[in-house]
């Protein structure tokens, strides 16, 4: 008999007839499950209900949607603060001698000042570069420039510096203009290319001349130094072989002051051999309030369309509609973050202080001179003037 009875009458199955009602054991098996299930779900009443499939498709979207913020948010417990700079005040007063000022810093003077080199990677930014040329223009010696027809994100693009290269005669008998090919490779991280072109900088500023103990700034074209601090720097002794300059950080325009924190930007005595151009941090030392970086500076729309779409950090733009010159022009004008992100900072207490819209700020002191100078022309940069034109 293959079924034996138990003692409260049901049915089990014998160790000698295993292999014949295992099926039968396990469609029981299947059945109580089932039973469990219904019974589990006749218990669920309405809200639970609504919540199931209401809510969690919800809360999977959001995070869709805002799964960066809430990245950035946490940021805090799973990324410690870099090593914080040794800051080394920045004296100065145009009435005060040089020899003065290089003793405040701790610093002997020159007999002659040193030669500085003034090298960019060029994009598309006309208006930025003519502002940071003219307000460098008295102490460079050579202006070194590098544009390639691709993107760092490998997109065409038209040789924007070639083509507005007459608007820049003021600097031509001092300038070493070099071009490089794209090499368009789609889908690559974009941070290959972009060190693949400050590599061939690296070769230009070699046919531009420069030699030991030089001054190379490095920076981005919207990071400006400050005339002063070069014209301090060039002749001031015992500098720092690599000093990071902090920049007031803008965005959009003079009137959206973010921070004081911008610290990118770098001056190196340069050493044959051993000085390579990059946009990282390189030493220890930073100048306070060395210039101004203004990023996302733009006279028209379709540039901020452009630089979205072409810059290493192309990825922020995770939706279409950011690319909407509408709500381009209106977070514009409201100093909000053209990406949607949160600040990115390393401690919650920073990431809560500088959420929202940055304020607006109605001082234009201390500003570049040939800004002030040519206010007409680039007020789009000056507090009061966010409206864009389309281009």
């Amino acid at each position: 008999m293959w079924w034996m009875m138990n003692e409260g009458g049901g049915q089990y199955c014998s160790k000698k007839s295993d292999d014949i009602c295992g099926d039968v054991c396990g469609q029981e098996s299947s059945q109580l499950s089932m039973s469990r299930i219904r019974c589990i779900l006749r218990g669920i009443d309405l809200k639970t209900y609504i919540f199931m499939f209401v809510l969690i498709p919800t809360c999977i979207f959001g995070i869709y949607v805002h799964g960066q913020k809430i990245s950035y948010f946490l940021r805090p417990l799973w990324e410690s603060p870099p090593k914080p700079f040794h800051d080394i005040p920045h004296y100065y007063h145009e009435n005060v001698s040089m020899e003065k000022l290089c003793k405040l810093h701790g610093w002997g003077v020159r007999e002659f000042p040193r030669r500085v080199y003034d090298a960019v990677l060029f994009s598309n930014e006309v208006d930025i570069l003519t502002l940071r040329w003219q307000e460098l223009y008295p102490y460079i010696t050579q202006f070194v420039l590098l544009e390639s027809n691709s993107t760092f994100t490998g997109i065409p693009k038209p040789m924007v510096f070639a083509s507005n290269r007459d608007k820049f005669k003021f600097v031509e008998p001092r300038l070493t203009y070099g071009t490089i090919g794209g090499r368009f490779k789609k889908g690559e991280n974009p941070f290959v290319e972009e060190a693949l072109q400050r590599v061939a900088l690296d070769q230009l500023l070699k046919v531009a001349g420069i030699s030991d103990d030089d001054l190379l700034i490095m920076s981005d074209v919207d990071e400006i130094p400050s005339r002063h601090t070069m014209n301090l720097l060039r002749w001031c002794d015992d500098i720092p072989q690599v000093l990071h300059l902090r920049l007031k950080n803008y965005l959009y325009s003079f009137e959206f002051l973010v921070d004081n924190n911008s610290w990118r930007a770098s001056v190196h005595r340069y050493q044959t051999g051993k000085t390579r151009y990059a946009h990282y941090r390189q030493s220890d030392e930073i100048l306070a309030d060395a210039g101004w970086h203004c990023s996302f500076c733009f006279r028209s729309i379709s540039e901020f369309v452009f630089k979205m779409k072409a810059y290493s950090h192309n990825d922020r733009v995770r939706f279409s509609r950011f690319l909407n010159p509408k709500r381009i022009q209106r977070i514009i004008c409201k100093g909000s973050d053209l990406f949607d992100m949160l600040p990115e900072e390393y401690t919650f207490k920073e990431i809560i202080g500088k959420m929202g819209p940055i304020p607006h700020s109605y001082s234009a002191v201390h500003l570049p001179s040939f800004l002030l100078e040519n206010a007409d022309k680039y007020k789009f940069l000056l507090p009061g003037n966010c409206i864009r034109e389309r281009g």
